[in-house]
């Protein structure tokens, strides 16, 4: 074993001296990644000064200094990755600037999406003014057309008059960061389209690749049935179109960890910059002559190039596509040149151009999952020989794949995907190798108004729907999907240690020691709450309300999160994934305040995530649950921590906001008041029934701070020593009030609002409430 391992050392060294002498190649990609990785990463950016210097440095380092060259350009990645993200903050909409009518004009950029309340659409800032002065805005806009919009369509021109906020995001444990994936998209504000009747259209700008993607997409829907199932997937097959896919397809896919073949991965152009050599091998064959100009492969390498380039134009150039079309890049020019390089050298060459070009995209998922996948596949993977060969090595990869990107899945998720390995050794040779080809081919021909387009695209549909009830299937297993809790940011660095001693080459040994650098990920340690002490979680769900409370064995939900009419249900894109965070198991009571769809719309998401919790809560017709009532005096105990309702009274008379369950939480060191939207009337009759006690109290203010609301008679009796609101960010109701935050601060009370901190986690023990910030606690540059 010592003479292996000793083998194995010193192939490593030799492998990583020629890769710090052979110029730009994995040495620098490494240092250039920690570079842009740590600059991106950033609480708080550096002065531009000291990034100029930085760049200075690491550039004179790079040129004079052989030998700490990748130093220099990981110096240099830093300084750049900084400086664009200062840009970015930058171009974002001024503060001065928010809820304004402004005037801009600019290009629809990418496909417009119709839904059953607006349109939505990206806008490229060409000009912009305010109350007739020229403004300097450079970027995307995110805008909602409500009402009787017009047909828009891509890259038609457009002066509007908007009404804009700052990138401002919900921040939860384990939630999406909308504000990160802001920077990364370039957008500097999220609107709405004002004095629809003023809106002129400009014409449209030709040629426009995007228009092209829109009618071949039109195509395919056009050659189904209206009502198939197929037809969007195929639409985002062919050329990314994911319009059509709804939360169900996503919940499937991600179920299946097949998501990366729907999304346009590297395998659809690498199969387009095959088929363009296959073209290039057929004229040879069918002219010779060709040869004695240039060699075959010097002939295919540009074909191949420019058909890939193509396709990816036609998929909107996401970064698994672009990772691709550079390395086939760099694939073209070594045959060109007739050299031949590696796949370490193809990958790190695409990895310095990707973050030359846009260093931010180092922020998004796709990066991390794209480059570590190749470059995992080709450190864990031997060169297959013969069919069999690549047989065994397609399903080898499969579990490859899935063990290499979990560090990462949990990271950027929180969930794994049990069934991929199996759902994708059936899914990749069917959708990567015979549908997406088929349905390629099927678009060309449809676009051409060829004959034979029609019948191809309905044979095409016929192998996905098979596929997808496949898929479906294999999504309903209980086991399919592990959810994973946060286990700190630590913890994956034994993690990707770990899995890259589980892949290491014949001759490490003990490479199953690795799975135990894996347990920190799967098996986060959690501090127990002690006998008497409890915890609250108030998540940020903007204008609307869900709280977590925990003691040492049980779990309470107080209300759900919104539902808009629009449909997106914030139950299920940040209540559940929040609670999988915190490492909740178990709902042992659902408590719904009222029937108000901020406060019970996200119920049914919650309820299919955690089945069987006991409900309870006021205004059950509303919410469409079987829902025990609430009544003052109610009381249970859990693990030294009571539970007190204090409204509505059993002889009450009330409904809607009045109608809400105001809980009282007691535990050994402070008191948790959660106000549903009750106003001052109801809380004049709980002041008159409230017993102060010594213990400090923490208050939810009831009706999201409401100017009728936490009226002085409720705050005299209460006495909290700390105040806290769940409010959306620039609240349209002016949640919460001046004249709330006047009350409070006359009291000496200190306000905590989830639209300026983020999710709210309070602790109460022995030695009193502790509170903590989401957004204080983990501070990013892209945050406000």
């Amino acid at each position: 074993m010592a003479t292996r391992l000793r083998q194995a050392r010193a192939a490593w060294r030799d492998w990583w001296r020629e890769q710090r002498t052979c110029g730009f190649g994995a040495a620098a990609a490494a240092y250039a990644l920690l570079g842009s990785a740590g600059a991106a990463l950033l609480p708080r950016l550096p002065p531009l000064a000291l990034l100029l210097i930085c760049a200075l440095v690491g550039l004179c380092i790079a040129w004079r200094a052989p030998r700490l060259q990748a130093a220099g350009v990981g110096m240099l990645a830093f300084a750049w990755t900084a400086f664009c993200a200062a840009q970015v903050l930058h171009a974002r909409l001024p503060h001065a600037l928010e809820g304004r009518d402004i005037v801009v004009q600019g290009r629809i950029v990418g496909l417009p999406e119709a839904r059953s309340d607006a349109q939505r659409f990206d806008l490229a800032i060409e000009q912009a003014a305010y109350a007739g002065q020229p403004l300097r805005l450079h970027g995307l806009l995110r805008l909602s057309w409500f009402g009787a919009a017009p047909g828009l369509a891509p890259c038609q021109r457009w002066r509007l008059q908007v009404r804009l906020k700052r990138p401002h995001g919900v921040v939860n444990p384990g939630g999406y960061d909308a504000e990160r994936a802001a920077a990364v998209a370039g957008v500097i504000g999220p609107g709405y389209v004002r004095g629809a009747r003023a809106a002129q259209r400009l014409g449209t700008e030709t040629p426009c690749v995007d228009a092209l993607r829109a009618r071949i997409s039109q195509r395919i829907a056009a050659a189904l049935p209206a009502d198939d199932a197929a037809t969007p997937l195929l639409q985002a097959l062919a050329v990314g179109d994911q319009r059509g896919l709804s939360e169900a397809h996503w919940r499937v896919l991600r179920a299946t960890g097949v998501g990366h073949l729907i999304a346009i991965s590297g395998l659809h152009v690498g199969l387009a910059g095959i088929a363009g050599a296959l073209l290039v091998h057929l004229l040879t064959w069918l002219w010779p002559r060709l040869l004695l100009w240039r060699p075959r492969r010097v002939l295919a390498a540009p074909v191949a190039l420019l058909a890939a380039w193509g396709y990816g134009a036609l998929a909107g150039y996401g970064l698994p596509t672009v990772r691709t079309l550079l390395m086939i890049a760099v694939v073209a020019w070594a045959a060109s040149r007739r050299r031949s390089v590696g796949i370490t050298q193809m990958l790190a060459l695409a990895l310095l151009a990707v973050l030359a070009a846009d260093p931010l995209a180092i922020l998004g998922a796709g990066f991390w999952l794209s480059f570590a996948g190749v470059a995992l596949l080709a450190y864990a993977l031997q060169p297959a020989r013969g069919w069999r060969g690549w047989l065994a090595e397609l399903g080898l990869a499969q579990g490859v794949m899935a063990l290499a990107l979990l560090p990462l899945t949990a990271l950027l998720f929180g969930q794994a995907s049990r069934a991929g390995p199996l759902a994708n050794l059936i899914a990749v040779p069917l959708m990567g190798l015979i549908i997406v080809p088929l349905i390629l081919l099927a678009g060309a021909l449809l676009l051409a108004g060829a004959p034979g387009g029609a019948a191809l695209t309905a044979f095409s549909a016929l192998l996905m729907r098979g596929q997808w009830q496949l898929l479906q299937h294999m999504a309903a297993w209980p086991w399919a999907l592990a959810w994973l809790p946060w286990p700190g940011a630590w913890a994956f660095v034994p993690a990707g240690i770990g899995v890259l001693w589980l892949l290491a080459p014949r001759g490490v040994p003990a490479r199953a020691l690795g799975l135990l650098l894996l347990a920190p990920l799967l098996w986060p340690r959690s501090e127990r709450l002690a006998q008497g002490a409890f915890e609250a979680w108030v998540l940020d769900v903007g204008q609307g309300s869900a709280v977590l409370l925990r003691t040492s064995s049980r779990a309470l939900l107080y209300d759900a999160g919104p539902r808009y009419r629009s449909g997106f249900d914030l139950g299920e894109a940040t209540v559940v994934p929040s609670l999988h965070a915190l490492d909740v198991h178990r709902l042992d009571r659902l408590l719904i305040s009222h029937g108000d769809a901020d406060h019970a719309g996200g119920a049914a998401a919650v309820l299919a995530a955690y089945p069987r919790p006991l409900l309870q809560g006021a205004e059950p017709q509303r919410s469409g649950l079987p829902l025990l009532p609430c009544v003052r005096g109610q009381h249970w105990r859990w693990d030294g921590v009571d539970f007190e309702m204090l409204h509505p009274q059993l002889d009450d008379a009330v409904s809607g906001n009045e109608s809400s369950c105001v809980l009282a939480v007691r535990g050994s060191g402070g008191t948790l008041v959660l106000g549903g939207d009750i106003g001052a009337r109801s809380e004049r009759r709980i002041a008159g029934d409230w017993r102060a006690g010594r213990a400090p109290l923490v208050l939810l203010l009831p009706h999201h701070g409401s100017r009728f609301s936490s009226s002085a008679a409720l705050l005299a009796a209460l006495r909290p020593s700390l105040a806290l609101v769940s409010a959306g960010y620039r609240s349209a109701y002016g949640h919460p009030h001046g004249d709330v935050r006047a009350r409070l601060a006359a009291r000496g009370v200190a306000l905590f609002n989830t639209a300026e901190a983020g999710a709210l986690h309070l602790r109460v023990g022995a030695d009193g409430p502790r509170l903590r910030a989401l957004r204080s606690v983990q501070p990013r540059w892209w945050r406000e």
